[in-house]
């Protein structure tokens, strides 16, 4: 997973130049059809009963993984083919934090559901 542009600088900033980093309260889980980049510029899905889900991670080492199950709402339209997920501050526009591509692609049409299963993010530091 990849670090976005504005975490790296906040991090960078808190770290080596003293400067305070407030970490959010909740992290949200978005779900994208094209790669969001460590600029943010991908394109997030949007419409059809779509919302960022909050996701909880745990922390063992140098890797923070989902410790429960990320479920969207039934998309009441298409939401196209996911292929990236991002982490983000808020709910709703915010700052997005990490990102990355999905092992496989999924298509999601009206009815379906979007899960990952609990374990199944893992945000590492090397």
């Amino acid at each position: 997973m990849s670090f976005s542009n504005y975490l790296e600088t906040e991090l960078l900033d808190h770290v080596f130049a003293g400067n305070a980093y407030t970490s959010p309260s909740s992290v949200y889980v978005g779900l994208f059809t094209s790669s969001p980049t460590d600029a943010d510029s991908g394109t997030e899905v949007s419409g059809g009963s779509y919302v960022r889900k909050a996701g909880t991670f745990t922390v063992s080492g140098n890797t923070a993984t989902t410790s429960g199950a990320i479920e969207w709402p039934t998309a009441t339209a298409s939401w196209g083919t996911i292929t990236h997920i991002g982490i983000y501050d808020a709910s709703s526009a915010g700052n997005l934090l990490a990102w990355a591509a999905l092992t496989a692609s999924k298509t999601i049409a009206s009815g379906d559901v979007f899960r990952i299963p609990a374990g199944d993010i893992d945000i590492t530091l090397d």
